[in-house]
Protein backbone atom coordinates (compact mmCIF):
# COMPACT_ATOMS: atom_id res chain seq x y z
CA UNK A 1 0.00 0.00 0.00
CA UNK A 2 1.75 3.65 -0.60
CA UNK A 3 2.26 5.37 2.10
CA UNK A 4 0.37 8.66 2.51
CA UNK A 5 1.81 12.21 2.17
CA UNK A 6 2.10 14.96 4.73
CA UNK A 7 1.28 18.46 2.87
CA UNK A 8 3.76 21.27 4.70
CA UNK A 9 3.80 24.35 4.03
CA UNK A 10 6.24 27.20 4.79
CA UNK A 11 5.84 30.57 6.27
CA UNK A 12 8.82 32.89 5.79
CA UNK A 13 11.49 32.74 3.15
CA UNK A 14 15.31 33.21 5.27
CA UNK A 15 17.76 31.29 5.96
CA UNK A 16 15.17 28.65 8.00
CA UNK A 17 12.97 28.78 5.63
CA UNK A 18 15.12 28.20 2.61
CA UNK A 19 16.59 25.08 5.05
CA UNK A 20 13.06 23.31 5.45
CA UNK A 21 12.91 23.23 1.65
CA UNK A 22 15.72 21.48 1.38
CA UNK A 23 14.81 19.14 4.19
CA UNK A 24 11.47 18.18 2.78
CA UNK A 25 12.76 17.36 -0.94
CA UNK A 26 15.27 15.01 1.28
CA UNK A 27 12.04 13.59 2.42
CA UNK A 28 9.34 11.37 0.50
CA UNK A 29 6.78 11.31 2.61
CA UNK A 30 6.26 14.51 2.92
CA UNK A 31 5.04 17.10 -0.20
CA UNK A 32 5.68 21.11 -0.20
CA UNK A 33 2.53 22.97 -1.04
CA UNK A 34 3.58 26.48 -0.74
CA UNK A 35 5.92 29.21 0.53
CA UNK A 36 4.08 31.84 1.90
CA UNK A 37 5.96 35.24 2.37
CA UNK A 38 5.00 39.07 3.23
CA UNK A 39 7.75 39.64 0.33
CA UNK A 40 6.35 39.74 -3.50
CA UNK A 41 6.30 36.42 -4.77
CA UNK A 42 7.34 37.89 -7.90
CA UNK A 43 10.99 38.48 -5.94
CA UNK A 44 11.71 35.31 -4.85
CA UNK A 45 11.03 33.13 -8.01
CA UNK A 46 7.57 33.57 -8.94
CA UNK A 47 5.75 30.57 -10.30
CA UNK A 48 3.16 28.57 -7.56
CA UNK A 49 5.41 27.71 -5.04
CA UNK A 50 5.74 30.98 -3.95
CA UNK A 51 2.23 32.53 -1.99
CA UNK A 52 1.19 35.77 -0.46
CA UNK A 53 0.64 36.08 2.71
CA UNK A 54 -2.79 37.22 2.41
CA UNK A 55 -3.74 34.45 0.60
CA UNK A 56 -2.87 32.27 3.04
CA UNK A 57 -6.82 30.75 4.33
CA UNK A 58 -7.30 29.97 0.71
CA UNK A 59 -5.32 27.06 1.24
CA UNK A 60 -6.92 25.70 4.66
CA UNK A 61 -7.52 22.32 3.60
CA UNK A 62 -4.42 22.02 1.12
CA UNK A 63 -1.99 21.92 3.78
CA UNK A 64 -1.23 19.84 6.82
CA UNK A 65 1.19 21.39 9.24
CA UNK A 66 2.19 24.68 8.18
CA UNK A 67 5.92 25.42 9.21
CA UNK A 68 6.39 28.97 10.87
CA UNK A 69 10.05 30.06 9.87
CA UNK A 70 9.97 33.71 11.39
CA UNK A 71 11.98 35.31 13.69
CA UNK A 72 11.67 34.78 17.99
CA UNK A 73 11.74 38.16 19.28
CA UNK A 74 8.76 39.63 16.88
CA UNK A 75 7.31 37.59 14.23
CA UNK A 76 6.33 33.84 15.94
CA UNK A 77 4.46 35.14 18.82
CA UNK A 78 2.25 37.39 16.26
CA UNK A 79 2.24 35.04 13.90
CA UNK A 80 1.65 31.59 15.39
CA UNK A 81 -1.56 32.90 17.20
CA UNK A 82 -3.30 33.86 13.35
CA UNK A 83 -1.77 30.78 11.79
CA UNK A 84 -2.92 28.46 15.00
CA UNK A 85 -6.38 29.66 13.19
CA UNK A 86 -6.35 27.56 10.15
CA UNK A 87 -3.58 25.21 10.48
CA UNK A 88 -1.47 22.81 12.23
CA UNK A 89 1.71 24.65 13.58
CA UNK A 90 5.42 23.74 13.86
CA UNK A 91 7.85 26.86 15.33
CA UNK A 92 10.77 27.12 16.44
CA UNK A 93 10.64 30.00 19.49
CA UNK A 94 13.44 30.03 21.23
CA UNK A 95 13.58 32.83 23.87
CA UNK A 96 13.77 30.08 26.59
CA UNK A 97 12.55 32.48 29.50
CA UNK A 98 9.32 33.60 27.64
CA UNK A 99 8.66 30.23 26.53
CA UNK A 100 6.27 29.39 29.42
CA UNK A 101 3.63 32.34 28.73
CA UNK A 102 4.37 32.05 24.93
CA UNK A 103 3.15 27.95 25.35
CA UNK A 104 0.09 29.26 27.43
CA UNK A 105 -1.10 31.65 24.48
CA UNK A 106 -0.68 29.42 21.62
CA UNK A 107 -2.21 26.82 23.41
CA UNK A 108 -5.52 28.80 24.21
CA UNK A 109 -5.85 29.63 20.63
CA UNK A 110 -4.62 26.27 19.25
CA UNK A 111 -7.66 24.33 21.59
CA UNK A 112 -10.28 27.38 19.82
CA UNK A 113 -9.96 26.05 16.73
CA UNK A 114 -9.43 22.65 17.30
CA UNK A 115 -5.54 22.90 15.72
CA UNK A 116 -2.24 21.09 17.04
CA UNK A 117 0.62 23.82 17.48
CA UNK A 118 4.34 22.62 18.25
CA UNK A 119 6.37 25.08 19.69
CA UNK A 120 10.14 25.75 20.45
CA UNK A 121 11.49 22.90 18.41
CA UNK A 122 15.20 22.77 16.80
CA UNK A 123 18.06 21.94 18.66
CA UNK A 124 17.84 24.24 21.92
CA UNK A 125 15.21 24.24 22.63
CA UNK A 126 14.20 21.19 21.18
CA UNK A 127 17.07 18.16 21.14
CA UNK A 128 19.27 19.66 23.59
CA UNK A 129 15.86 19.89 26.08
CA UNK A 130 15.44 16.27 25.68
CA UNK A 131 18.93 15.67 26.38
CA UNK A 132 18.72 17.21 29.71
CA UNK A 133 15.73 15.40 30.48
CA UNK A 134 17.09 12.22 29.81
CA UNK A 135 19.83 13.27 32.32
CA UNK A 136 18.33 14.65 34.91
CA UNK A 137 16.15 11.53 34.84
CA UNK A 138 18.44 9.00 34.79
CA UNK A 139 20.86 10.89 36.51
CA UNK A 140 18.86 12.84 39.76
CA UNK A 141 21.49 13.30 41.75
CA UNK A 142 23.68 15.71 39.29
CA UNK A 143 24.05 19.08 37.43
CA UNK A 144 22.98 20.13 34.11
CA UNK A 145 25.93 22.24 31.83
CA UNK A 146 25.04 23.48 28.72
CA UNK A 147 27.16 24.97 26.34
CA UNK A 148 26.46 26.60 22.91
CA UNK A 149 29.21 27.61 19.95
CA UNK A 150 31.46 28.33 19.03
CA UNK A 151 28.77 29.32 16.09
CA UNK A 152 26.11 31.89 14.70
CA UNK A 153 23.15 32.41 17.01
CA UNK A 154 20.02 32.69 14.41
CA UNK A 155 17.65 34.41 16.63
CA UNK A 156 20.24 36.84 18.90
CA UNK A 157 21.08 37.78 15.35
CA UNK A 158 17.73 38.73 14.22
CA UNK A 159 17.24 40.10 17.43
CA UNK A 160 20.50 42.71 16.64
CA UNK A 161 19.31 42.97 12.98
CA UNK A 162 16.00 44.84 14.28
CA UNK A 163 17.81 47.20 16.56
CA UNK A 164 17.13 50.86 15.13
CA UNK A 165 20.45 51.83 13.06
CA UNK A 166 21.31 48.23 12.03
CA UNK A 167 21.57 47.55 8.43
CA UNK A 168 22.53 43.93 8.71
CA UNK A 169 24.21 41.94 11.40
CA UNK A 170 25.38 38.58 12.91
CA UNK A 171 26.18 37.29 16.80
CA UNK A 172 28.55 34.60 17.74
CA UNK A 173 28.11 32.50 21.23
CA UNK A 174 31.49 31.49 22.07
CA UNK A 175 32.17 29.00 25.34
CA UNK A 176 34.23 29.93 27.76
CA UNK A 177 36.95 27.50 27.18
CA UNK A 178 37.99 27.62 31.15
CA UNK A 179 34.23 27.51 32.02
CA UNK A 180 34.33 23.69 29.23
CA UNK A 181 37.72 22.37 31.08
CA UNK A 182 36.03 22.65 35.00
CA UNK A 183 32.74 20.32 33.48
CA UNK A 184 34.78 18.09 31.60
CA UNK A 185 37.55 17.57 34.70
CA UNK A 186 33.95 16.51 37.22
CA UNK A 187 34.61 19.54 39.15
CA UNK A 188 30.92 20.57 39.10
CA UNK A 189 31.60 24.18 39.11
CA UNK A 190 28.61 26.28 39.67
CA UNK A 191 28.12 28.36 36.50
CA UNK A 192 25.49 30.89 35.43
CA UNK A 193 24.91 30.39 31.08
CA UNK A 194 26.63 33.94 31.17
CA UNK A 195 29.25 32.83 33.35
CA UNK A 196 30.13 29.66 30.46
CA UNK A 197 29.42 31.64 27.39
CA UNK A 198 30.45 35.70 25.82
CA UNK A 199 28.76 37.15 22.76
CA UNK A 200 30.27 39.13 19.89
CA UNK A 201 28.54 41.20 17.56
CA UNK A 202 29.59 41.99 14.25
CA UNK A 203 27.33 44.69 12.67
CA UNK A 204 26.54 46.88 9.90
CA UNK A 205 25.48 50.30 11.00
CA UNK A 206 23.44 52.42 8.49
CA UNK A 207 24.49 55.40 7.24
CA UNK A 208 24.41 58.19 9.78
CA UNK A 209 23.14 56.27 12.74
CA UNK A 210 24.03 56.39 16.45
CA UNK A 211 26.93 53.76 17.16
CA UNK A 212 27.39 54.25 20.66
CA UNK A 213 23.25 54.07 20.74
CA UNK A 214 23.47 50.69 18.56
CA UNK A 215 26.13 49.18 20.60
CA UNK A 216 23.87 50.34 23.97
CA UNK A 217 20.73 48.47 22.58
CA UNK A 218 22.24 45.73 21.80
CA UNK A 219 24.44 45.19 24.94
CA UNK A 220 21.24 46.27 27.05
CA UNK A 221 18.80 43.79 25.47
CA UNK A 222 17.22 41.50 28.09
CA UNK A 223 16.46 37.54 27.59
CA UNK A 224 19.59 38.19 24.66
CA UNK A 225 22.52 40.28 25.71
CA UNK A 226 22.10 42.00 28.93
CA UNK A 227 23.97 39.52 31.43
CA UNK A 228 26.43 38.12 29.36
CA UNK A 229 29.70 39.66 28.14
CA UNK A 230 29.04 41.20 24.55
CA UNK A 231 30.85 43.05 22.60
CA UNK A 232 30.31 44.37 19.69
CA UNK A 233 32.29 45.70 16.12
CA UNK A 234 31.28 47.62 13.74
CA UNK A 235 32.35 46.62 10.17
CA UNK A 236 31.21 47.24 6.42
CA UNK A 237 29.37 45.21 4.34
CA UNK A 238 31.90 43.44 2.45
CA UNK A 239 33.72 42.60 5.36
CA UNK A 240 30.69 40.98 6.38
CA UNK A 241 29.64 38.94 2.96
CA UNK A 242 33.71 37.85 3.13
CA UNK A 243 33.93 36.57 6.42
CA UNK A 244 30.46 35.66 8.10
CA UNK A 245 28.52 34.47 4.97
CA UNK A 246 28.17 31.06 6.74
CA UNK A 247 26.17 29.44 9.58
CA UNK A 248 28.10 27.29 11.67
CA UNK A 249 27.16 26.52 15.00
CA UNK A 250 26.94 23.48 17.82
CA UNK A 251 27.07 23.02 21.32
CA UNK A 252 27.20 20.28 24.04
CA UNK A 253 24.68 19.12 27.12
CA UNK A 254 26.41 17.33 29.66
CA UNK A 255 24.54 15.67 32.83
CA UNK A 256 27.87 14.73 35.80
CA UNK A 257 26.12 13.09 38.52
CA UNK A 258 26.60 10.00 40.64
CA UNK A 259 24.85 7.10 41.17
CA UNK A 260 23.76 4.63 44.43
CA UNK A 261 28.06 3.74 45.30
CA UNK A 262 29.01 7.15 44.33
CA UNK A 263 30.15 6.44 41.04
CA UNK A 264 30.93 9.09 38.92
CA UNK A 265 28.77 9.38 35.61
CA UNK A 266 28.38 11.91 33.01
CA UNK A 267 25.84 11.97 30.23
CA UNK A 268 27.33 13.96 26.97
CA UNK A 269 25.07 14.79 23.87
CA UNK A 270 26.54 17.45 21.20
CA UNK A 271 26.09 19.00 18.01
CA UNK A 272 28.85 19.86 15.36
CA UNK A 273 27.04 21.84 12.48
CA UNK A 274 28.27 23.44 9.21
CA UNK A 275 24.91 25.10 9.12
CA UNK A 276 22.69 26.06 11.91
CA UNK A 277 19.51 26.86 9.68
CA UNK A 278 19.47 24.12 7.61
CA UNK A 279 20.02 21.30 10.93
CA UNK A 280 17.23 23.55 12.55
CA UNK A 281 15.31 23.47 9.62
CA UNK A 282 15.56 19.46 8.88
CA UNK A 283 14.17 19.14 13.11
CA UNK A 284 11.25 21.17 12.21
CA UNK A 285 10.52 19.21 9.14
CA UNK A 286 10.97 15.52 11.25
CA UNK A 287 8.30 17.53 13.85
CA UNK A 288 5.84 18.45 11.50
CA UNK A 289 5.69 14.50 10.30
CA UNK A 290 4.61 13.97 14.04
CA UNK A 291 2.68 16.77 14.30
CA UNK A 292 0.45 15.04 11.58
CA UNK A 293 0.58 11.93 12.78
CA UNK A 294 -0.70 13.38 16.69
CA UNK A 295 -3.65 15.68 14.47
CA UNK A 296 -4.61 12.16 12.96
CA UNK A 297 -5.50 11.18 16.70
CA UNK A 298 -7.32 13.94 17.31
CA UNK A 299 -5.01 15.80 19.21
CA UNK A 300 -5.49 19.88 19.95
CA UNK A 301 -3.62 22.42 21.67
CA UNK A 302 -0.17 23.51 22.39
CA UNK A 303 2.82 20.60 22.36
CA UNK A 304 6.75 20.88 22.90
CA UNK A 305 8.93 18.05 22.19
CA UNK A 306 8.42 16.20 25.24
CA UNK A 307 4.69 15.35 24.34
CA UNK A 308 6.41 14.19 20.86
CA UNK A 309 6.98 10.18 21.09
CA UNK A 310 9.80 10.06 19.47
CA UNK A 311 9.40 7.17 17.35
CA UNK A 312 6.40 9.96 15.10
CA UNK A 313 9.49 11.46 14.37
CA UNK A 314 10.39 9.21 11.77
CA UNK A 315 9.04 8.17 8.62
CA UNK A 316 9.15 4.24 9.33
CA UNK A 317 6.84 2.03 10.51
CA UNK A 318 6.55 1.05 14.42
CA UNK A 319 7.46 -2.77 13.21
CA UNK A 320 10.49 -1.09 11.16
CA UNK A 321 11.72 0.86 14.15
CA UNK A 322 11.37 -2.34 16.80
CA UNK A 323 13.52 -4.47 13.93
CA UNK A 324 16.32 -1.74 12.57
CA UNK A 325 16.92 0.61 15.39
CA UNK A 326 15.95 -0.64 19.04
Amino acid sequence: MEKEVLRIGIIGYGNLGKGVQLAIEQSQDLELVGIFSRRDPSSLGGGTLFIAMNELHLYKDKVDVMILCGGSSQDLPEQVIEVSKIFNTVDSFDTHAKIPDYFVAVDKCARSSSKLSLISTGWDPGLFSIARLLGQSILPEGTDYTFWGKGLSQGHSDAVRRVKGVKNGVQYTIPIEEALQQVRQGDNPNLSAAERHERVCYVVAEDGADLKEIERSITSMPHYFADYKTTVYFIDEDELSKNHNTMPHGGIVFRSGVTGSGAKQRVEFSLALESNPEFTASVLVAYARAVGKMAKEGQVGARTVFDVPLGYLSPKSPEQLRAELL
